[in-house]
Parts: structure tokens; C-alpha cells; sequence
């Protein structure tokens, strides 16, 4: 058992040591990005509604094809890619970087890599219940392709990947705050009223 920790610590620690060597270019724009995404001022969240508000109002006014969206994304992404690296140390500094930035970096890298796991992880359970429950495994499937074509009927397309889009993007500022919590909390404490309602009544 304690082998297996170690190795997997030590994938864990290699994966995100290339992460880290790939993303090096990107280091100040991410660590720039953390600091809005994890509100570290109080007006982030509202600048973060505001950029992701206009960016689907330009969209919507726009009305692009897929197939001018698809290009365009892929275009700005190439951009991205070829300036970012050659920018980035320019605007911001590289050589201003302390201990506490590079290890935030560290995190950063290590956070992304523990989430791709996660998601393989997943597709794999799933594809562990195709074989052991295929019946459990349709209904599961067929049930939640069926909820989410009849959500994607009632409500725009466009409007619901804006809802999408500023959710996770203030998802890491609501955990970091402890908003989730609260909420989630509360939930728990609604929940268990009703339960113990229902107890009541039946007794």
C-alpha cells in the first residue's frame, strides 16, 4: 500500500514537473489570471461578470457561424500561443518572481494536473459500469443525455453557455471564500429539517 502512495506520489510529482516546464511561458499571465479567478480584490468578481458579459454580448451581436466561431477561437488561441511566451516577461517581469510566486505555480500546476486525473478517473468508472452494469449504465447515460437535451429546448444555447462559462469562472473565488460552504451548509441544515418534518409527521 505504502509502495503504491510513493509511486503515485512520484507520477504525481513528475506530471506536474512537466506541466510546469510546459506552461513556463504562461507563468505570469496564470498567476495574474489566479489572482482574479480567486478574488483577491473585491472588485474581481464583477470585472470577471463584466469581460465574460461582453465577451457573448460581441458574440451575440456578431452571430458567427460554427464554422467562423470554430476558426476564430482556434486563430486567437494560435495567437495566444505564439505571443503570450514572447510578451508576457516583458510586461510583467519574469526575473521579479519571489519564493512565494513560484510556489503558488507549483500549486497551480499541481492543482491541474490532480483535475485531469480526476476526469479520467470518471471516464474510466464509467466505462468500469458499461461492463459490469450496462443496464445501470444506459439509464444513467440515455437519463442524463435526455435532462440535458430538454434543458438545451427551454433555454437559448448561447445564454446557457454564458451561465456555464461565469459559473467556472467564479467557482474558484466562491471556494476560496468559502461560499460553497456556507450554502452548501445550509442546504444540509434545510434538508435535515424537512427529514426530520416528515419523521414527525409519520410517527
Amino acid at each position: 500500500m505504502a509502495e503504491g502512495d510513493n509511486k503515485s506520489s512520484n507520477m504525481l510529482a513528475q506530471e506536474t514537473a512537466q506541466l510546469e516546464e510546459q506552461l513556463q511561458g504562461w507563468g505570469e499571465v496564470i498567476l495574474a489570471g489566479d489572482q482574479v479567478v480567486r478574488w483577491e480584490k473585491p472588485w474581481f468578481p464583477g470585472a470577471l461578470i463584466g469581460a465574460t458579459t461582453l465577451v457573448f454580448m460581441l458574440i451575440y451581436y456578431l452571430d458567427p457561424s460554427v464554422l467562423t466561431g470554430l476558426s476564430g477561437s482556434v486563430m486567437l488561441l494560435c495567437l495566444a500561443d505564439y505571443l503570450v511566451p514572447t510578451l508576457a516577461p516583458r510586461i510583467f517581469g519574469s526575473h521579479k518572481w519571489t519564493t512565494e510566486q513560484q510556489q503558488r505555480f507549483h500549486e497551480i500546476c499541481g492543482n491541474l494536473v490532480k483535475t485531469q486525473r480526476r476526469v479520467l478517473g470518471w471516464w474510466k468508472r464509467l466505462f468500469t459500469l458499461k461492463e459490469e452494469k450496462p443496464k445501470a449504465y444506459f439509464a444513467l447515460v440515455i437519463s442524463s443525455l435526455l435532462a440535458m437535451a430538454f434543458v438545451g429546448q427551454q433555454v437559448h444555447n448561447l445564454f446557457l453557455t454564458y451561465l456555464i462559462v461565469s459559473f467556472l469562472l467564479l467557482l474558484p473565488g466562491m471556494n476560496q471564500h468559502g461560499v460553497i460552504t456556507k450554502y452548501t451548509a445550509m442546504a444540509k441544515r434545510e434538508i435535515n429539517k424537512l427529514l426530520k418534518q416528515k419523521e414527525k409527521k409519520t410517527e
